[in-house]
């Protein structure tokens, strides 16, 4: 029995190790054909080995089987031997143009930059062997189709069609101003007999810059799976709809660019590429053209828009009227989709604003010549021709704080299709010296106690004489103001009372919460009192008067301010209450003493009481 065990044993042993042989076995991977090419393109084929035994760098050698003698082997190239190739392949491989690359020790890739007709066979990838034992697949094979370049381009205007890899024509010449609308259209077309997909792409390269992947920018394209996509900087304006690109047809496609800027400048180009499907699933480029389209010029907003504005100089005296006149020039023809915003500043370096007419025709006037001291002066901004149009300004009462350098400031915007606008270019006029022939207002102002001696209790009168010097009806505004020493800290002033230009009294409140009155008491004569006068109403108190002039358009002008000299207010005691203070104290201290004395006398008594 142990003999045949024996033998049994022996037997599954080796079974055993032949299974784990086969499963070690060396391999040769090269992708599932039949591929398809296309002639005059390049073509990559990978080749690796798995399960190998020996070195980690391994050689490998090509060789190409015609359909025309299919039993025949044609040596391509060789890892390891530098006369492998045949004479049919040794020139091509000396050039370059027939290559093998070194991926990893154990894979390379067959390369051949531009493939002939004569290139179709089965092409058989081998690895000499470094095995102990030989033992798997030393070799493998894929077919390769070279078919003929069916792929077709035309470009917009009529011309032959386009074979090869470039358009050898020059493109359209077309020049566009800002904001307007490119349209262009190239047709693809193929002929190949497999199931290939087409892609299409747009693209810019600068005017004369060599056209190549590198310096193309794309603007816009249609993949081979139909999925729409924009390159770089157009992706955002593909988002907000100022570009599109569709298929019209079977074969045409159109890219339209809403609205043109200046840096879409450019020679446009279209970019077709022809795919197909490996057996593994990949997908492969077998062809690609392009055709030049059109070289675009965009003229910006910003070189066109020019403003001047008129007259150079202007005299004139406060109450006139003060006409300026601005105009515009743009883009010929004016362009629908451009719209314009016209304002008016005064001053230099920090320019304060007149009035501004926006692109919707609205007018608003700067915050000096609407608020509540001014009034609402009548300045008007009016648009008197259409785009980009003359616009004219008009203050009705020019006031002298009207002098000054004026400008006209244009802002040109593009109207997207959603509605929004996007400023494109900003221009302004050369200054414009306005010359005021202003009367002078001579203002002055004394203030004054009747009764220098003020007691507390007593009505403290204040007194401002007010001296108008001026040709023009003029209206005061008086304020009265005390300044109040706190210690070693500078005086604080704060307004007591105060009358406006149009006679309106505002009375503070006090310290001690006493009343107080204002009244005019003679035509330039006004009179504050302090009714019950106390110490904590003590400082020294001026007026300040503002002279207002104002003008037919009913607004007014701030003619000049001037402040008085100070009054001091000191509420002194009467002599009752100097009288009043020692003779509390004195009966105070009298008292005191009685009882003082009469508690000890009855203290006294009171003892010797008890003795007895």
């Amino acid at each position: 029995m142990g003999a045949v065990r024996e033998p049994l044993r022996r037997g599954v042993l080796g079974s055993l190790l032949l299974l784990l042989g086969l499963c070690g076995a060396r391999e040769v991977h090269l992708p599932p054909g039949p591929l398809f090419r296309v002639e005059g393109t390049a073509i990559s084929i990978p080749c690796s080995v798995s399960e190998y035994e020996g070195p980690t760098l391994q050689h490998f050698e090509w060789f190409l089987y015609r359909p025309t003698a299919p039993e025949i082997s044609i040596g391509i190239v060789s890892t390891r031997d530098p006369a492998f190739p045949y004479a049919l392949f040794s020139p091509r491989v000396q050039s370059g143009e027939v290559s093998v690359q070194r991926l990893h020790g154990d894979a390379v890739e067959l390369r051949v930059a531009r493939l002939r007709a004569e290139d179709a066979g089965v092409y058989e990838c081998y690895t000499p062997t470094t095995d102990f034992m030989y033992h798997g697949n030393y070799s493998s094979k894929v077919v390769l189709k070279v078919i003929p370049d069916m792929l077709w381009v035309l470009a917009p205007t009529p011309r032959p069609h386009l074979r090869g890899r470039m358009a050898g024509t020059s493109p359209l010449q077309l020049s566009l101003s800002e904001g307007q609308e490119l349209q262009l259209s190239c047709t693809a077309q193929s002929q190949t007999q497999q199931h290939t997909h087409l892609s299409v792409s747009f693209g810019v390269s600068a005017p004369d810059a060599p056209v190549g992947r590198q310096t193309l920018q794309e603007v816009v394209g249609v993949r081979r799976d139909f999925a729409v996509e924009a390159g770089g900087s157009f992706a955002e304006r593909y988002r907000a709809g100022e570009l599109s690109v569709a298929k019209a047809g079977s074969e045409q496609y159109k890219l339209v660019i809403g609205q043109v800027r200046p840096g879409d400048a450019g020679t446009y180009h279209c970019t077709v590429g022809e795919w197909i499907q490996d057996p593994d699933g990949s997908w492969q480029l077998i062809a690609e053209k392009r055709a030049a389209l059109a070289q675009v010029t965009v003229q910006s907003i910003a070189s066109q828009l020019a403003v001047s504005a008129s007259p150079p100089r202007v005299r004139l005296s406060a109450g006139d009227a003060l006409e300026l006149l601005c105009n515009l020039s743009g883009p010929v023809p004016p362009a629908p989709h451009v719209a314009y915003a016209v304002s008016w500043e005064v001053g230099e370096g920090d320019r304060l604003l007149v009035a501004q007419l926006d692109t919707d025709g609205v007018a608003v006037l700067g915050e000096s010549y609407a608020n509540s001291q001014v009034g609402r002066r009548q300045v008007s901004l009016q648009k008197l021709t259409p785009d980009p149009g003359s616009y004219r300004l008009r203050i009705e009462s020019a006031q002298p704080r009207d002098a000054g350098t004026y400008r006209c400031v244009a802002r040109a915007y593009i109207r997207s299709p959603d509605a929004q606008l996007r400023e494109v270019a900003s221009s302004s006029s050369q200054g414009l010296k306005v010359h005021m022939k202003s009367e002078a207002v001579v203002l002055e102002v004394y203030a004054w106690l009747p009764v220098p001696a003020t007691y507390r209790g007593d009505t403290a009168e204040l007194l401002c004489n007010i001296s108008v010097e001026s040709t023009q009806a003029v209206h005061v505004a008086v304020s009265w103001w005390v300044e109040v020493t706190m210690g070693e800290e500078e005086p604080q002033g704060r307004m007591v009372a105060s009358v406006s230009r149009e006679g309106v009294a505002e009375l503070s409140r006090r310290a001690s919460g006493g009343d107080m009155s204002l009244d005019k008491v003679g035509p330039q004569c006004h009179r504050l009192r302090l009714h019950g006068v106390q110490p904590s109403d003590e400082g020294r108190y001026h007026c300040a008067v503002t002279a207002w002039v104002r003008y037919p358009d009913r607004s007014w002008y701030n003619a000049g301010a001037v402040k008085s000299n100070s009054v001091a207010v000191y509420p002194y005691a009467r002599v009752m209450d100097t009288l009043f203070i020692p003779l509390i104290v004195g009966v105070a201290s009298a008292l005191f003493t009685g009882i003082t004395i009469l508690a000890t006398i009855t203290c006294c008594f009171m003892r010797r009481l008890r003795k007895r």
